[in-house]
C-alpha cells in the first residue's frame, strides 16, 4: 500500500509563518462573506425606489454582476469634492448627506439622499470632478456602480437615458426653487419648510403626529436651512412653545403640520 505523504509546503507555510497563513485565510472568509452580501440587483427591495426599476433583466444583470455592495458606519465619506468620479452610488438602506464647504467652514447640505437614490452621476456624466462632498448620516450600505457599466447601459437603454435625464432637469429646478427661497424666505420660513420635507420623506405616523425618523444634528438642520445653529435652536423652541412640533432630544415631533404649511408660506 502507497500512503500519500502530506504536502511538504501546506505545513511550512502554517508552522514557518503562521501569521501569513491566518492573514490568507481571512481574506479568503472576508471574500466570500462580500459575495454573499452582494445582493444582486434583480432582489433588491431597494430598487423599486430608483432610476433602475425599469431596467430589461440583460441590462439590470449587467450592473448586477459589476457592482459592489458596501456597509458604511455613520460619518463616513463616499467622496470628497474636487476629486474625480470613477462611477455612481446607489443606496440600498440608510441616508446620505450631500454638501459642500462654505467659506465659514461649516457644512452647507444641498439634500439628503436615501435608499433608491443615485449619488454622484451628474459629474461622472459632466465629465467633470465632484462638485460638492457626501457622507453616510447613518449606517448605510450602498453599491458602488463602475463608471463603464453603468454607461454602457446608459446609451444601450433609452427608456434608462430619459429618465436619467429626466432627474437631471428635475435636480436642475430643485436647485432653482431652493436659490430663490435663500433670497426671499425668512429663516422661520426656511426652517418650517426643511421641517415639512424631513417629515415627508422620512416621517412616521401615529397617533396623530408625524415623527421624523432621522435624528440629525441642530448643526446639520442649520446646514439645510443654511443659517446658524444658534438661530436653528431659537426657532425649534419657539415651534415647541407655538405647539407646532415636539421635541424628544434630537427626535422632532411635528404636531400641527397645516401650521408648519402656513409658516412656510406666509409669515416672516
Amino acid at each position: 500500500m502507497i500512503v500519500q505523504k502530506p504536502h511538504v509546503n501546506f505545513f511550512v507555510a502554517i508552522f514557518s509563518s503562521p501569521f501569513m497563513y491566518l492573514t490568507t485565510m481571512l481574506k479568503r472568509l472576508n471574500s466570500t462573506v462580500n459575495q454573499m452580501n452582494n445582493i444582486p440587483c434583480e432582489f433588491c427591495c431597494s430598487r423599486k425606489y430608483s432610476l433602475l426599476s425599469d431596467l430589461t433583466e440583460s441590462h439590470i444583470c449587467n450592473i448586477s454582476e459589476n457592482k459592489n455592495l458596501i456597509s458604511h458606519k455613520k460619518g463616513q465619506i463616499l467622496y470628497h469634492e474636487g476629486t474625480k468620479p470613477l462611477g455612481i452610488f446607489c443606496i440600498n438602506s440608510g441616508v446620505v448627506k450631500v454638501y459642500k464647504i462654505a467659506s465659514n467652514g461649516k457644512d452647507q447640505i444641498i439634500h439628503l439622499a436615501k435608499e433608491g437614490d443615485f449619488l454622484g452621476y451628474s459629474a461622472l456624466l459632466g465629465e467633470e470632478n465632484y462638485t460638492n462632498s457626501s457622507m453616510t448620516v447613518q449606517d448605510a450600505k450602498i453599491c458602488f456602480i463602475p463608471k463603464e457599466s453603468f454607461l454602457s447601459t446608459l446609451f444601450a437603454n433609452k427608456p434608462f437615458f430619459n429618465r436619467i435625464t429626466k432627474e437631471l432637469s428635475h435636480q436642475i429646478g430643485v436647485m432653482e426653487s431652493k436659490l430663490t427661497d435663500a433670497n426671499q424666505k425668512s429663516i422661520r420660513e426656511r426652517l418650517a419648510y426643511v421641517l415639512l420635507q424631513l417629515g415627508t420623506s422620512f416621517g412616521v405616523e401615529g397617533a396623530g403626529n408625524e415623527r421624523i425618523d432621522l435624528i440629525l444634528s441642530r448643526e446639520e438642520i442649520a446646514g439645510i436651512v443654511g443659517t446658524a445653529t444658534e438661530s436653528v435652536i431659537r426657532l425649534l423652541s419657539e415651534f415647541k412653545k407655538d405647539d407646532l412640533i415636539e421635541l424628544q432630544g434630537k427626535k422632532i415631533i411635528i404636531k400641527d403640520r397645516r401650521g408648519l404649511v402656513r409658516l412656510s408660506d406666509f409669515y416672516a
